[in-house]
């Protein structure tokens, strides 16, 4: 197994009762350890998230709270142990007063007030081509569950696939947290220079909350969908950016929130 995977999940030692008889055994857990994220010297964040890709995180989370907007911004980022220190060229992109910290269920612990919550530099997603059937929509679940190796060892572990309209997945993040999950797949895009990125879907597991539309939309991705249920917020911000919402995607059936025209 490679060392990234490993570091991910933990084998502890348990007790496990079934049928009534307790026996000892062993089961691996996902990794939660705290990461600290430096720009230029200043701690700007402290997140919950599972160790791998931490660079990736700390691109994503800076790019989707809009505080670098382009490739040439980043002078250089580096991961180790459990700190992602980031140098960006211009010290005018650096977030005065503000410092976050969240948890892995939370990505918007550090907002001030609700209107913050759409003070990103987010545009209407562009209208574009990005078309997928819906035969092909709904195999894209049992992909990204046959890809996910941690979710295999822990069933307790997020994840955020990349597919194009013919339904291949490119790209795949996870981690114990879903907007972690989604900020290190979209960190690998920015740093790929892929962004935006309008012609693909991104899927998510669990459920869909605000935080994740709108991260979707500043990365240009102009459908999400889930294997749950989105929220009210994440409908009307959906509504709000352009971006097609799915939810509760299965094998066998889904559900359009917004902007049903790109599947066909």
């Amino acid at each position: 197994m490679e060392a990234g995977r490993a570091m991910m999940f933990r084998r502890l030692e348990i007790v496990r009762t079934e049928g009534g008889e307790s026996v000892q055994a062993t089961d691996a857990v996902a990794v939660e350890e705290p990461l600290e994220i430096l720009v230029n010297g200043r701690n700007l964040s402290l997140t919950m998230r599972t160790p791998g890709h931490d660079e990736e995180l700390a691109i994503g989370f800076l790019f989707t709270e809009g505080i670098v907007t382009k490739r040439e911004h980043i002078r250089a980022v580096s991961g180790a142990g459990n700190r992602a220190e980031v140098e960006i060229t211009d010290a005018s992109l650096e977030p005065q007063n503000r410092r976050f910290t969240m948890t892995s269920a939370c990505g918007v612990c550090g907002k001030e007030s609700a209107e913050s919550l759409f003070a990103n530099a987010c545009l209407p997603v562009a209208t574009g081509t990005f078309r997928i059937d819906a035969t092909i929509l709904r195999k894209l679940p049992a992909t990204l569950r046959s890809a996910q190796t941690v979710f295999e060892q822990t069933g307790g572990i997020h994840a955020a696939g990349l597919f194009d309209s013919a339904g291949k997945l490119e790209l795949l993040r996870e981690d114990v947290g879903r907007h972690n999950a989604v900020d290190k797949l979209i960190g690998a895009l920015f740093l790929a220079g892929r962004i935006p990125a309008k012609d693909r879907l991104m899927l998510v597991s669990g459920r869909v909350s605000f935080e994740l539309v709108q991260k979707a939309a500043m990365a240009g991705i102009p459908a999400l969908a889930a294997v749950g249920a989105p929220s009210t917020l994440a409908i009307e911000t959906a509504q709000r950016f352009g971006t097609t919402l799915i939810g509760f995607l299965r094998h066998d059936r889904f559900n359009i929130y917004n902007l049903a025209g790109r599947i066909g």
